[in-house]
């Protein structure tokens, strides 16, 4: 049995930049949710959403996920930033043999990230950057619950990405 490493957080928290860096460290392979959900369907995520809607996204999502975690011995999932609060995916966090890291960073440091992204994320492309900061901390407050079920919690602010990995691989090791 292998490790089973799932790394989630808000969009910008460096989930899959980290989850690479993780992963190279212990020899497994590391893999992004939403890649994972682009190759199954086709399309990209920002096609999704606006093909068919949230709805019908979280529903792949779930099943995309679910699969995965049943066909993968040995890996580093970074998940998307919602996927832990849809479809009961926040029971996947506690399943025995998972090691699930919640890398939680503030409301500043998420604006500063995602300013400059929003166009290639759908669910805040139409937000003005003033716009952005309310709809961060309303996010942050109804995941909060969803996110805390997480194994483990690792504060990424004035962190560089190797260090959080580092101190993720402390914990799993």
């Amino acid at each position: 049995m292998g490790e089973k490493i799932i790394i989630l957080g808000y969009m910008g928290a460096g989930k899959t930049a980290i989850g690479k860096i993780l992963a190279e460290k212990l020899a497994i392979q590391s893999f992004d949710l939403d890649d994972l959900i682009e190759d199954s369907q086709q399309k990209t995520i920002s096609e999704l959403f606006i093909d068919n809607g949230e709805i019908h996204f979280r529903k792949i999502e779930a099943q995309v996920v679910r699969a995965f975690l049943d066909s993968q011995n040995s890996f580093v999932l970074a998940l998307g930033g919602g996927t832990p609060c849809y479809a009961n995916n926040h029971e996947l966090l506690q399943r025995e043999g998972v090691t699930s890291v919640y890398l939680k960073t503030s409301v500043d440091v998420l604006v500063d990230r995602l300013k400059s992204e929003k166009s290639n994320r759908p669910l805040i492309a139409h937000l003005s950057d003033e716009e952005l900061k309310d709809y961060i901390n309303k996010h942050l407050f109804d995941r909060n619950f969803y996110y805390h079920h997480a194994k483990y919690v690792v504060t990424t602010d004035n962190k560089a990405p190797n260090e959080v990995a580092e101190e993720i691989l402390r914990i799993v090791s």
